[in-house]
């Protein structure tokens, strides 16, 4: 591969990741890109409640290891779920055959769908995670699960399972590059430091941020309705659901209006445009984030303005996931 297509693919790989362990492992990944020996990239889902806008940026960074020429393919973790205690196994069924429509709904046709349990009952993949917990004491298990697991304070054995099945996962499912949220990062740490154990090279690592809940209460999460926008939402429930979120007039930290215009509408549009009165300055149109980003901060586009034109456009995309499904 020529060495502008190996920057072209790293620039995708790397485009809004808040972290890469480590970058020079990314750029060789990146020279691969659309050979014969191209890297496989994977992220693992707990297939609980609706699929929502923090999947969403998970699907849409995978696009672009995608489009940069990465073998993508998608976990999702039956068993993890089970273990995390979000669900039994009819619940947990019926959400995976749900959770395969909409990724591919939106825009993930060609990425290679895997189910954990497909692989993980196999004595080899046992023996591989009782290797692991020989290796890994239980105050390093429950630190990697702090901000993954459910009601941590009452932590039960299978939750110091979980990270470590993950660990094993990263093997069995040949990957170079681990993705995820910033979330999952002391579990993939873990991986780097114990998979050499297991003659299996340490991963490397890619982490996006967290679209942080509209009510301004932590992270997005499918357990707290009104902190999440789901990819069922008609243009109504988005709108009035973006009208009523956290956006304090020219504040970026913890500001989720500006997240979803980040890391879900600027991937998927070329021009992004604020439909306003011209008593108000008119229409302005955008032809990045960072454009987007500096107008807000200096307080030349309105809180109201801002999201209002992010329900126009986000509304848009999910019509179009919602329309083949």
């Amino acid at each position: 591969m020529a060495d502008n297509a190996g920057n072209d693919a790293f620039d995708l790989m790397r485009r809004n990741a808040v972290e890469v362990v480590d970058e020079a492992e990314l750029r060789e990944h990146a020279k691969r890109c659309g050979s014969d020996e191209r890297p496989v990239v994977y992220c693992g889902y707990e297939t609980s409640g609706d699929v929502h806008l923090g999947h969403l940026v998970t699907i849409t960074k995978l696009l672009d290891f995608q489009k940069a020429g990465a073998k993508v393919k998608v976990l999702f973790a039956d068993w993890h779920t089970w273990l995390n205690q979000k669900g039994d196994w009819d619940f947990i069924k019926k959400q995976v055959s749900e959770w395969e429509k909409i990724f591919r709904a939106a825009g993930l046709v060609d990425a290679e769908y895997v189910l954990g349990s497909s692989f993980q009952r196999s004595i080899e993949y046992v023996d591989d995670v009782l290797k692991l917990s020989l290796r890994t004491t239980l105050n390093r298990a429950l630190r990697s699960m702090q901000e993954v697991g459910r009601d941590m304070e009452h932590a039960k054995v299978s939750q110091m399972i979980y990270p470590l099945m993950q660990i094993a996962d990263i093997k069995w499912l040949g990957v170079d590059i681990a993705y995820g949220g910033i979330e999952q990062r002391k579990i993939h740490m873990l991986a780097r430091e114990l998979l050499p154990g297991l003659e299996y090279k340490a991963p490397t690592c890619v982490h996006t941020p967290l679209i942080p809940s509209l009510t301004s209460k932590g992270k997005m999460s499918s357990s707290v309705s009104e902190s999440l926008i789901s990819l069922k939402d008609d243009e109504a429930s988005v709108a009035k659901k973006l009208r009523k979120a956290y956006c304090p007039e020219g504040v970026v930290e913890e500001n989720p209006v500006l997240a979803i215009a980040k890391l879900v509408v600027f991937p998927r549009v070329t021009e992004f445009v604020v439909e306003r009165p011209e008593k108000f300055g008119g229409n302005v149109a955008f032809s990045s984030y960072d454009e987007l980003e500096r107008t807000f901060v200096a307080r030349e586009l309105h809180p109201m303005d801002l999201k209002d034109a992010v329900a126009k456009h986000l509304s848009k995309i999910l019509g179009e996931i919602q329309a083949k499904l």
